[in-house]
């Protein structure tokens, strides 16, 4: 698989292809990264995901979030399992056969999954279980070390970000949609403790990759962002 620094190329004889969407949380990762893979006819991979529901079964089980070892053990046991669905968020999520999409979507799961995930161990466990499932297919996957960490070698790398408040008031208005009562305050801070404990964290922090692009959509909706994502990968593929 070669860098997204090289000129553009064909699909044709090339077993996969790899976008990968790193960036803060709700800077609309999620939204485009499905979106593109629709476009594209790729796989979508939501690989935050799978680190939340690995939170939502430590939570449920009473496991300690201190216990970075009872943490790493169940990752590597759990079963997690992913089907695509037509609409947003274009998966289902499974955990030991139980579906747990909307459990996992929580207020309680965002403030808990940067602790649960800056763990070695789950980390470790997880980027195994994220190249397993991107292994001969195209995929677009997003996340905070898709293109550091996960999939190094890319083909195209973007660095979503936006403001701190416009993702505050995105995140708001999306738990607001879902029944979920909070205050845009609440939501800020929470943001802010995310944006830090996923930037200092030892393994794998969130960072641009050095052959990333930056794309800040602050003052784009979602559609002028997608625009611009497929611009970006179709100047390097020919389909």
């Amino acid at each position: 698989m070669r860098s997204s620094s090289g000129s553009s190329r064909k699909l044709s004889g090339k077993k996969s292809f790899v976008v990968a969407i790193d960036g803060p949380a709700a800077s609309g990762k999620s939204t485009v990264a499905y979106l593109l893979a629709r476009k594209l006819g790729f796989t979508y991979m939501d690989t935050g995901a799978m680190y939340r529901a690995l939170t939502w079964k430590a939570l449920n089980t009473g496991i300690d979030l201190d216990d970075e070892k009872s943490l790493s053990q169940m990752a590597e046991n759990i079963r997690i399992d992913i089907s695509s669905r037509e609409s947003y968020p274009g998966i289902d999520v499974y955990v030991d056969d139980k579906e747990v999409s909307s459990l996992i979507r929580t207020p309680q799961i965002n403030r808990w999954v940067s602790i649960v995930s800056r763990v070695p161990g789950v980390r470790k466990a997880m980027v195994k279980l994220q190249r397993n499932i991107a292994r001969n297919k195209s995929v677009v996957a997003e996340g905070r070390d898709i293109g550091t960490v996960v999939f190094p070698q890319a083909d195209v790398k973007i660095f979503l970000v936006a403001s701190l408040e416009e993702r505050a008031k995105r995140r708001w208005k999306e738990l607001q949609e879902k029944g979920i009562s909070c205050k845009i305050e609440e939501i800020r801070e929470e943001l802010h403790l995310r944006d830090k404990i996923d930037s200092e964290r030892e393994i794998a922090p969130l960072r641009k990759a050095p052959d990333a692009l930056l794309v800040d959509n602050t003052d784009l909706d979602i559609t002028q962002t997608l625009e611009k994502l497929l611009g970006i990968v179709k100047s390097r593929i020919m389909i």
